[in-house]
Parts: structure tokens; sequence; C-alpha cells
């Protein structure tokens, strides 16, 4: 049998996520739950857990692609799953957080339906399945119209004249030069939209400066170039 080839995370190596390796499961899914403003602790769960994860997976999916695609699918359900389970659950004899995601996983490869390879534009190494989680949380707190220009110029690949006749279309009044304010704009909000901690370990930095949003632009709009919003 071959080695399974996990992929590497470099926020595992993150000061953040490091200082949090000596809690115990159960100590950083309570952070997690009363902190959600902070994505930390969901980070390092991903960091430990994540080789297990994919160990399984790899031995079902049919390419890398598929397999990292569907690690990325499953650590986005354990996300929103954790933030209403009862933790209690876990402290119960013959009952932890590992055999709980082992669970969500087998009953995550046994019901996805993933796409050919040649349609799976994510990329795990550009986007980190905590990163995606956070960025998919901030970007449905964003008003609809900005919402839905960011999702044409990220996952469609749309020019700003594109977008613009789509949402005259639609009946918006807004040209093309518009369109790309809207952008602009739309990714500072997204990224001040991102917690502290999450913006410090993806993006290297705690606030955007003011003076700075076209590094931000170059920075940051690469890291949604290849991601898929749902």
């Amino acid at each position: 049998m071959k080695a399974v080839a996990v992929p590497t995370f470099p926020e595992a190596n993150h000061p953040i996520v490091k200082a949090l390796f000596h809690h115990s499961d159960q100590e950083l899914l309570t952070l997690f739950q009363r902190y959600p403003d902070s994505g930390q602790f969901f980070t390092a769960l991903f960091c430990r857990y994540s080789p297990m994860v994919y160990a399984l997976i790899q031995r079902s999916a049919r390419s890398p692609v598929q397999a990292e695609y569907l690690l990325a699918l499953i650590w986005r359900h354990v996300f929103h799953e954790l933030a209403g389970v009862d933790l209690r659950v876990f402290s119960q004899s013959g009952s932890t957080f590992q055999t709980w995601l082992l669970a969500v996983t087998a009953s995550g490869m046994n019901e996805a339906e993933l796409p050919p390879v040649e349609e799976i534009h994510y990329d795990i190494r550009r986007v980190s399945p905590p990163f995606w989680c956070y960025l998919d949380r901030a970007l449905e707190q964003l008003p609809a119209l900005t919402r839905l220009t960011i999702v044409m110029a990220q996952t469609f690949h749309w020019g700003e004249t594109r977008i613009a006749a789509y949402l005259q279309a639609e009946g918006e009044q807004i040209d093309a030069d518009q369109v790309k304010a809207h952008l602009h704009a739309g990714y500072k909000a997204l990224e001040k939209l991102l917690p502290d901690d999450i913006r410090t370990i993806y993006l290297g930095g705690n606030a955007l400066d003011q003076e700075s949003v076209s590094e931000l632009e170059a920075d940051f709009d690469p890291s949604l170039e290849e991601i898929e919003f749902f």
C-alpha cells in the first residue's frame, strides 16, 4: 500500500495555532462555541485532525483533487455543525469528538456527489478549509449586491463590463466603473468581517490600513480567485 500524501497546512506552524496545541479537544470545542468571533480554536482542531480525515478520504477518492475538495467540504460541514452541538455528548462514556468526527467523515464520503476533476476550481493550497469557512461566513454578511458582484468576479471570473451588463439586465442602474468601485469596497469590507485572528493567520495582519487597499487586492484577491462560493 502506497503512503498517503497528506496535504500540509502552514497555519499549523503559526504561533497563534501552535500556542493551542496543549489544549484538549473538549477545551478547544468549548472555546470555539464561547468565542464565535475567534477562528483560532477551529483552526487548531482542523490542524489536529485533518491528517486523519484526509487519510480516510484518500482511500476512496478517485483523485487527489477530489480528495482535497472533499476534505474541505467535510470540514465546512463540521464548522457549521459544531456551532450547535451539545458538547456534553463528548464527555459521556464512549463518546468523543474524534468518534463524532469519524462519523461525520464517513457520512460525507457516502453522501458527497463530487464533480469531475476538471470542474473543481478549489485549490486547498491557496485557500485552506478553515479560511474558506470564515471567508464564506463573512461573505454571507455582505449586502446582497456586493456579495453578488464578488461571486461573479471571483467564481465566474467575469470582468466589470460583463458584471455591469448582467446587473443592468436585472434592473440595476450601474456601469462598469461603478462595479469596479463596488468590488474595491467589497473586498475591503469582506476582509474586515473576518475574525482578527483569521486575518493574522492567513493574511498576515490584524487590520487593513486605509492607504493599503491596493495591497489588499494584490494579496487578498488571489486567495479568492480559485474558490467556489456556495
